[in-house]
């Protein structure tokens, strides 16, 4: 895909969908306090009553088509990560959609702060190309409630093992063990950007983010934080063919916390059904006049590389934890 002829000031897209109201964002509230922060929540939901640690026998009992047997391998464990709360966080049902993009290599550099470069770097693709990946959840059933999400992140190597460019993204996809640092993390809950904040030192603010489906495609339109405004819009095609293997997948992320210390954190997938394809045309990316957009453009993102269609996942993403040790393993 030509990223520069889809760019434009043309917003055809957006002005065809539906104006869709933020589903997730619910009409019976109560706040509770989460380090500080007045947050409000579902009244009654499952962040209201259980903070991060409900019972399974309350998921089973609410959502009894849900399959609990992975989660009930897992344990929780209460953490301390600037408020109490239990790790790992369940996500019990929930979609996704991602695409892997060329970009700039330097510019992707840029964008790591020195002392997390100084552990993790870009994996170069091809000389001056390094990786990004666009990443639309949905998340309809988890712990801390229903959110939608947006994550834009660089591929890197993992901290203490070396960069060997391509050789390590086949590594990496081989063991189903990715990396990378995230740039962008936009949410529609004041529940998800907290936590995400404060507990896991992520790049949160909150915004509309619409979620539509029909037959043939899903899309996401994510509003400029500022304006209100619709700014990006990503759409792309319901594959066929799905998978139904239940494969784990593990994702992690290098960052740094509010003392300025290096950390790391993690989250498992389970995919219960997906597919993925290279075909370029699958993806349609649509950016507008906002700062996400504008961050985007000034990434020089290329040629898209990966398409992944998740209808279906489970998820459980760990507190971090500090780099040092990882690295002493």
């Amino acid at each position: 895909m030509n990223m520069h002829s889809i760019v434009g000031s043309a917003f055809w897209l957006a002005a065809s969908l539906p104006v869709l109201a933020q589903s997730v964002v619910p009409t019976d509230t109560t706040e509770i306090n989460i380090a500080g922060y007045p947050v409000p929540v579902q009244a009654g939901g499952l962040y209201d009553r259980f903070r991060s640690n409900p019972p399974l026998s309350v998921i089973a009992q609410e959502s009894p088509d849900t399959d609990l047997s992975w989660f009930q391998t897992l344990k929780k464990n209460k953490v301390e990560m600037g408020f109490a709360s239990y790790s790992p966080n369940f996500y019990y049902q929930n979609e996704r959609i991602t695409a892997v993009f060329t970009a700039d290599l330097e510019r992707l550099k840029a964008q790591i702060p020195a002392e997390v470069l100084a552990q993790v770097q870009p994996i170069q693709i091809w000389p001056g190309r390094g990786l990004v990946v666009l990443t639309a959840y949905a998340y309809h059933y988890c712990d801390n409630d229903a959110y939608n999400e947006i994550a834009l992140s660089i591929v890197t190597n993992k901290p203490g093992s070396s960069n060997w460019g391509p050789f390590t993204l086949i590594g990496q996809s081989m063991s189903d063990d990715y990396w990378g640092y995230v740039l962008k993390l936009p949410v529609n809950t004041e529940l998800a950007r907290v936590r995400g904040v404060v507990g896991y030192n992520l790049p949160k603010w909150l915004t509309s983010i619409d979620y539509h489906q029909d037959d043939t495609s899903v899309t996401y339109t994510i509003s400029d934080q500022h304006t209100g405004q619709p700014d990006l819009v990503f759409q792309a095609d319901k594959l066929t063919d799905l998978s139904q293997d239940g494969a784990l997948v593990k994702n992690s992320f290098t960052n740094m916390n509010q003392r300025g210390e290096l950390t790391y954190g993690y989250a498992v997938s389970r995919q219960m059904q997906y597919a993925s394809t290279t075909d370029d045309q699958a993806v349609r990316l649509t950016l507008g006049n906002g700062s996400l957009s504008a961050f985007i453009r000034s990434l020089d993102i290329g040629a898209m590389l990966k398409y992944e269609y998740v209808p279906d996942f489970q998820g459980a993403l760990y507190a971090p934890e500090p780099l040092e040790s990882l690295l002493g393993k």
